[in-house]
């Protein structure tokens, strides 16, 4: 009791002074206090509960994830400890839900949110009308819908919030001490109203309400910066609408005072540097003055120097710096963008690398790398551009790919490096199986498993020769990509639209492409309309007429340019295409007229997700000389889906050409369940599926593969881990359709065979015809085994190559000819 009270005390003294020390000695005191309340202790929910709210309170100066963590899972324990009918249970409610908000906000992960709403709901029933805790209970409500208003935009969530905190102001009358939190609260909710409707009057009356909450946080209160911040937001949102520049003037002097209560380190500070470069950029539209437009980037660039992890308000404000530079045309605007990314990859490495957490990836990511592309190509920059292009793309494979990394180097570099080795792959293995579990399914939380990973990579930067260890690369390590052939970026922006050629021992090559986004957004959205329509009717008009577009606007300038810089006819060039180039047929453009060159008589096409995918399916190469392993997997009469007439004659013929020269095991029908392709796949290193694909764009992770008892998933797929995997020939439908909100993130069915190792992958841009898929199959390993006696899968791309040709000959229509492309190796 004694600890709990002096710790008590100096929390008080921080909220009134501000001054770290002090709580920082409170938590030590509550820790200590915690050991003194043993489980089954009387006052341990008191104690649990106590130390989570000084953490919290910590975590809300500083935002270090460990500590709201923390709280939640000490907020949870004390909730256990008070059943229904326990007279705190409506503050242990509320306290895991405020816990859980204050997480939501610095990851948006929206199950947090989700639970914090009905966490609240359940409070509230339990404070009626005289309960000494209805105000608090009141508040957390409103503040709950307020954040869901914000994420969904649902108008009745806003307006009840708003009486809700009406509510409660009205049991916070002048005197109370949390009377200024109220008036705060309200004043939010009705400026978010006005955004909506444009009703002035809500607008003037949250200018008041937060002059008053002001005047009730004098210089040294905890929350002055805060109540600074929203009077001069709302001030200027004022003078956007009525143009009166006192307002504006007030608002900047405000964010001043705001921004002098953030020094260097504080979590809100990139918030308050942003909202103060914004209103000296409005002053300077109006009056001109140079110096103001100068203040404000020199506000911009001090985001680059952050010295903690980045958090989505950090991102956020990089993002608005990225938008400012690109509208003024500003000379720092690349270094915006390289700032952006490094949050990006800080802010992703954070979060847990779970299906549950791909919206936040997607939104935070949106066209942030392509833009950056851009803004390099612009600025005469171009390794730089590969470089942030690389490392704002696929950032969740990217990520997740970081728990397989190989550390051989690493294992002979001493006892301390074998030992971090054997811990990196335990917590690396231990996160990858943790893959979309529940957290009731996991041993560990995986916030505490991702932050004692993230501690040994920092160690192992620490080691000599590894202080770059999965950083993002350098462009001389991204240009090894190019060893075997060059690697073409072609990139869209709503900037521009480029093409860049990686060359192996030369500077990289810029084709301008002369299409603009919106054109492209257009050519890509009728390809992926005519590609739904494929096997119904014959599109061969429309078709022929968007290869030729493909091949005047994008390809053959590119052919132009590998020509001049003496790339011989015949050899393999990767494709690396981003946003709207994603789906787009890259490798069949052509003239389509006699006496005229298609692509694919001038060179061998494959694709490549990003440049570091290949450059790791490189590194991958087999040194095995024992006997290969292959398995023909195939699935007529799935458990959804109708039945498919050719696999059976598909794997007889995948059979005949493949058991002369290695060891061959067929799994068909009922034998090809989920568990029996998963445990063939562990056994086996080259693959034919034959089945059907199906890719969800409801939920990407749940793309699949139909089996005689269920689906074979994406996620299935991340959770395995396969002993060197060589080459996967996946005869199904719609196998590198990805995500069409975010194609820049690959999470389709071929990249995740990719990145589970598979080096050399085979899959379809659209539906395929079953009979067609066994007369592909019959002319690829024809072409692809060759006089050596063994498999080789860098042969891939030239078997699919001479396949191809095979089946125009066999006068097999022109989309099912070209359905069917290589990636990796």
């Amino acid at each position: 009791m004694s600890l709990n009270n002096l710790a008590t005390g100096l929390q008080d003294r921080f909220k009134q002074q501000g001054v770290l020390s002090d709580l920082d000695e409170a938590i030590e005191l509550h820790r200590a206090a915690l050991l003194l309340c043993p489980p089954g202790h009387s006052d341990r929910s008191i104690s649990l509960n106590d130390l989570a709210i000084s953490l919290q309170a910590r975590f809300k100066q500083q935002g270090v994830l460990s500590d709201i963590d923390e709280a939640i899972e000490l907020h949870r324990a004390a909730l256990l400890l008070c059943p229904p009918g326990h007279s705190d249970r409506s503050i242990s409610l509320n306290n895991l839900a405020i816990s859980l908000q204050a997480r939501f906000r610095q990851q948006g992960v929206l199950s947090d949110f989700d639970e914090a709403i009905e966490l609240h709901r359940a409070a509230l029933l339990l404070c009626p009308p005289g309960h000494s805790d209805r105000f608090m209970s009141l508040n957390n409500l409103a503040i709950s819908l307020q954040v869901r208003f914000e994420q969904q935009g649902v108008l009745s969530d806003l307006d009840e919030a708003i009486e809700l905190h009406r509510a409660a102001l009205l049991l916070r009358p002048p005197g109370h001490s949390d009377r200024s939190m109220s008036l705060n609260n309200l004043a939010i909710n009705l400026r978010d109203r006005f955004k909506q409707r444009g009703v002035l009057s809500d607008l003037d009356e949250a200018i008041e309400l937060h002059r008053a909450a002001l005047l009730l946080r004098p210089p040294g209160h905890s929350d002055r910066s805060v109540s600074l911040n929203n009077l001069a937001i709302n001030l200027r949102d004022r003078f956007e609408q009525r143009g009166v520049l006192s307002d504006l003037d007030e608002a900047i002097e405000l964010h001043r005072a705001a921004l002098l209560l953030c020094p260097p380190g504080h979590s809100d500070r990139s918030m308050s540097l942003n909202n103060l470069a914004l209103s000296l950029q409005d002053r300077f539209e109006q009056r001109g003055v140079l110096s103001e437009l100068d203040e404000a980037f020199r506000l911009y660039l001090q985001l680059s120097h952050l010295s903690h992890a980045a958090s989505r308000w950090d991102l956020s404000a990089a993002k608005s710096w990225v938008a400012s530079a690109e509208k003024l045309k500003h000379c720092s605007t690349l270094v915006a963008y390289q700032t952006a990314l490094n949050f990006l990859d800080q802010h992703v490495a954070l979060l847990s690398s779970s299906p549950r957490h791909f919206d936040v990836v997607r939104e935070a990511t949106s066209s942030l790398a392509t833009d950056a592309f851009s803004c390099g190509v612009r600025y005469g920059a171009l390794t730089t551009a590969v470089q942030l292009v690389e490392q704002g793309r696929a950032v969740f494979w990217t990520q997740l790919a970081r728990f397989r990394t190989p550390l051989n180097e690493l294992s002979f570099s001493g006892d301390t490096g074998a030992a971090l080795v054997e811990e990196f792959k335990r917590l690396s293995s231990q996160l990858r199986n943790a893959f979309d579990q529940s957290t009731e399914d996991q041993s560990q939380p995986i916030g505490q498993l991702t932050r004692q990973w993230d501690d040994v990579v920092s160690r192992i930067r620490t080691l000599p020769n590894f202080s770059l260890f999965l950083l993002p690369p350098l462009f001389s390590d991204l240009q090894k990509a190019a060893e075997d052939g060059p690697v073409i970026i072609v990139n869209a922006s709503q900037y521009s639209c480029d093409a860049l050629i990686i060359l192996h021992a030369q500077d990289p090559v810029h084709v301008p492409l002369n299409i603009a986004r919106t054109e492209l957004s257009e050519l890509s959205s009728d390809f992926q309309s005519l590609a739904e329509q494929f096997g119904s009717s014959d599109h061969q008009h429309m078709l022929v007429s968007i290869l030729r577009k493909l091949w005047d606007d994008i390809v053959d300038p590119v052919v132009q340019a590998l020509r001049e810089s003496a790339v011989p006819r015949g050899s393999r060039i990767w494709w690396c295409p981003t946003a709207e180039f994603t789906p787009l047929p890259l490798h069949a453009a052509g003239p389509y007229e006699k006496k005229k060159d298609n692509l694919s008589h001038f060179y061998i096409s494959s694709y490549t997700p990003t440049l570091t995918t290949l450059i790791r399916a490189r590194q991958q190469a087999s040194q095995d000389t024992s006997p290969q392993q292959f398995v023909a997997i195939g699935q007529a009469h799935p458990d959804r889906g109708k039945e498919l007439r050719c696999v059976a004659s598909e794997l007889a013929v995948v059979a005949q050409h493949v058991k002369p020269v290695a060891s061959f095991t067929s799994l068909a029908d009922r034998n090809a369940t989920v568990e029996g392709a998963l445990d063939a796949l562990s056994r086996n290193q080259w693959l034919h599926l034959a089945c059907h694909g199906m890719s969800n764009q409801q939920q990407t992770f749940e793309s699949s593969f139909a089996m005689r008892d269920g689906l074979l998933t994406i996620k299935d797929i991340v959770r395995s881990d396969w002993q060197n995997p060589q080459f996967a020939f996946l005869s199904a439908c719609h196998t590198t359709v990805g995500d069409k909100k975010s194609p820049d993130e690959s999470i389709h069915l071929a990249a995740a065979m990719q990145f589970s190792g598979f080096r050399s992958v085979i899959g379809s841009m659209w539906s395929v015809d079953d009979e067609v898929a066994r007369q592909m199959a019959s002319a690829f390993y024809l072409h692809l085994i060759d006089g050596s006696g063994r498999l080789d899968c860098t042969r891939a791309a030239v078997a699919l190559h001479k396949a191809v040709k095979t089946l125009r000959r066999n006068k097999v229509p022109l989309e099912q000819q070209i359905v069917f492309v290589h990636i990796g190796v």
